[in-house]
Parts: structure tokens; sequence; C-alpha cells
């Protein structure tokens, strides 16, 4: 495996590096031809959103792991998808004041040596926002697992989005994410 020390996370123009991040996302999510050109549209829309941050992770010049993200807004098409399900328990207030982080992925020989923590930790703590919220497949992954040690917790369980067959959960964090490595006792 690849040491992390020889990897520099920065600050990225999302609309240039757009094409090399969706070759990371098709890496590491599997997508088809077809859903990486969807996406590329997708990400060059984002890229124009007021508030948007992303950061790449590169080792030599190549990206080998992305994130992004922006303040969320309930107009926003995920947003419009997820309210529903928020709202069913009792989190619709999810959807205001925090930053939704869009994508977040590590090629997988890079995974499992803190990439993907260091990327998220760094979105958020560049939001100024004080929680953030994601959706991740409704699945024991590495990435769910990620996610829970950070502090992120379940907010709405298959939660089902167009074009997948595949349910979500939305998930969402008090900012600062807290240290995976020492919970504290009281913990968010």
């Amino acid at each position: 495996m690849e040491q992390l020390t020889e990897v520099s996370v920065q600050p990225i123009d999302l609309a240039a590096w757009a094409p090399y991040a969706l070759e990371v996302q098709s890496a590491a999510f599997g997508l088809s031809p077809s859903e990486v050109a969807v996406r590329l549209h997708i990400v060059g829309r984002h890229a124009l959103q007021p508030g948007v941050i992303a950061l790449g992770a590169l080792r030599a010049g190549r990206l080998v792991g992305f994130g992004y993200g922006m303040p969320n807004l309930r107009e926003h098409w995920w947003s419009t998808v997820i309210e529903p399900y928020l709202e069913a328990n009792g989190h619709g207030d999810w959807l205001d004041g925090v930053f939704a982080i869009t994508e977040l992925h590590v090629l997988p020989e890079y995974q499992g040596q803190g990439l993907g923590t260091t990327l998220i930790r760094s979105l958020c703590e560049r939001s100024g926002l004080p929680r953030s919220i994601l959706s991740a497949i409704d699945a024991e992954t590495p990435a769910r697992r990620l996610y829970r040690s950070l502090g992120y917790r379940d907010l709405a369980r298959a939660v089902r989005f167009p074009n997948t067959d595949r349910p979500y959960v939305v998930m969402g964090a008090r900012l600062p994410l807290l240290d995976r490595y020492s919970r504290p006792a009281n913990s968010r």
C-alpha cells in the first residue's frame, strides 16, 4: 500500500478537476460509463454553487481522492428527495444551517489509510457551519463505519433516490467532528 505521507490534500477547482474526480469515483463506487457522463454534468453544476468547497488528495500530480460539499439549500434536488424522509423521522431541521458533503471518494488502493478522514474533516472545518449532513449506501460499509466514528448518526434510513435500486441512509453530525480514536464519554 502507498503511504499517506506521500499524498497532499489541497483545495482544487472542482470544474477543472471533475473528469479526474469522476475517474476516482468510478473506481471507488463502481460507476458505469453512462453514469460517469451524467455525473460529469452534475459536478459541473455543483462547481458553480455558492459556498462550494472542493479538496483533492494528490500524489505526484495524480488525484487519488477527493471530496466536496456546500451549504445545503432546501431547493437543491438532493434536499427535495431526502426532506420527506427526514420530516418523517423528526429531523427536518437538518436541512437548514448545515454543510452537505456531496461526494467523498478515495481510490481503492488508498483506502484504509486515513485519507477519507482527512478529506471529510478538512471539508467540515472549512465550512464554517455547525453541522454536516451526507448520504451513504444503507449497508455496513467501511465508509459508513468511518462516518459513525466521526460522530455522524442516522437521521433517516431506507431513503430511495431516483435511478438507483440501492437504499441510502442520511446521516448528520455536529461540528467539529469527533476524534475517531478518542470518543468523549458524553458523545453527541
